[in-house]
């Protein structure tokens, strides 16, 4: 497969060229490499016959390339879409719709005449968008409203008298109504009232960091928020969401409404292969706080960091309930392994090289950074090398998986 590279200005100019080994630094910002066959930037397949789109190919034979469960549910687009994504600089406080909210937005756009590639759309497709990113390197987010308790100590400590006022919303009803209440009130300060107020929240986080607070990683990531975006009211609501530090394989699935934003870090991501993002800030992009409060989950709480399950030998899967995507780990040392999926499913070496069989003797290497699509027809499909590779499939239960 020859696969897109997303040029976005927080992308790394290190990350993606030395996966792929061309010249580093690149020229410009290399943030996301897509493996898929979305309509914006489908991936080719290159072989004897020359460079032909994937996305054009399955919709001339979709069953075929997809199967016929896959066909079944999803229709004649592949449900899912793999990237490497290399941050450097922080992505936009973003959440994305449930299939019953992205189908209702998507038809009131549609009435409403809104262009499709329009800067002011919300819903570009009627299509949901759960998504997992997997660790690299260490990787940096939020992700999800903190416990509320735990939200008030941050706040509290800070010993911010304007501060107050918020602060009763979720003292004093702890739970999803107050942290709903808290960051309304927050995402929607005026102007005039945000500046005083923000510049004392730094200042006070600037003191905090000096003195060690227990809430010291949250009070810096609001500083380095602040400096990127000043005025912002997301450089606030980052202040109410659970941060972490995703060591090397470790994973977090976002569900519908789950608000986010990555910050630093190199990880493989899989999603439903949608467009829909409502933004709630740190972006100079279309923000709509309106439509974000109808899609938001403000159940506040842990997150589970997924480690993955170990299956078998060499081979780790991250579960999660869409039926759109499974990925799985595959670690590989000179052994030969079977892996056949009757849907489609991309393998993406990561590290080493791979190299892929089908049931007619046909090969094709894969070294570092680069990927093999299978397709459902293709029958039996083995793999053997040595390295780490990154498997993605549709969610569906039908097939074998990983095979000794």
């Amino acid at each position: 497969m020859h696969n897109r590279i997303r040029p976005y200005a927080w992308g790394s100019r290190t990350a993606i060229a030395e996966l792929l080994g061309t010249p580093s630094p690149s020229p410009h910002p290399q943030a996301e490499l897509w493996v898929g066959a979305h309509p914006a930037d489908s991936s080719t397949l290159v072989d004897e016959r020359g460079e032909r789109s994937l996305a054009d190919l399955i919709a001339q034979d979709p069953i075929g390339m997809l199967g016929e469960r896959s066909y079944a549910l999803f229709g004649s687009r592949l449900p899912f879409l793999l990237k490497v994504l290399a941050a450097e600089e922080p992505l936009s406080l973003q959440a994305h719709p449930s299939v019953e909210q992205a189908t209702r937005g998507f038809a009131a756009e549609e009435t409403a005449g809104i262009s499709r590639t329009s800067p002011n759309r919300n819903y570009r497709d009627s299509s949901r968008k759960p998504e997992l990113i997997c660790a690299l390197t260490p990787f940096h987010t939020l992700c999800g409203f903190r416990e509320p308790q735990a939200t008030v100590r941050l706040l509290s400590a800070l010993g911010v008298p304007q501060l107050d006022h918020y602060l009763g919303l979720l003292s004093g009803q702890p739970d999803v109504h107050g942290t709903r209440a808290l960051f309304s009130s927050m995402i929607t300060i005026p102007p005039a009232t945000l500046g005083p107020l923000l510049a004392q929240v730094l200042s006070a986080s600037v003191e905090k960091v000096r003195d060690g607070s227990e809430f010291d990683i949250e009070y810096r990531t609001a500083l380095a928020l602040g400096e990127r975006y000043p005025g912002d009211p997301g450089v606030l609501a980052s202040l109410l969401l659970n941060r972490f530090v995703l060591s090397p394989g470790d994973a977090l699935y976002l569900p519908a409404g789950n608000l986010h934003a990555y910050l630093s870090g190199v990880g493989i991501e899989i999603m439903a292969n949608s467009d829909n993002v409502l933004r709630g800030g740190l972006t100079p992009k279309h923000v709509d706080v309106p439509e974000l409060m109808k899609v938001l989950d403000f159940a506040p709480g842990d997150v589970p960091v997924l480690h993955g399950d170990l299956v078998a030998a060499g081979h780790v899967v991250y579960p999660t309930p869409t039926p759109e995507f499974r990925l799985a780990r595959l670690e590989l040392r000179g052994e030969k392994r079977e892996v056949t999926h009757f849907g489609p499913q991309v393998l993406l070496t990561i590290q080493g090289e791979i190299v892929a069989t089908d049931s007619r003797g046909a090969e094709i290497t894969a070294p570092r950074g680069h990927s093999v699509w299978v397709a459902a027809t293709d029958g039996p499909v083995w793999i053997s090398g040595s390295g780490t590779v990154f498997r993605a499939t549709d969610g569906l239960p039908l097939g074998l998986d990983f095979q000794g």
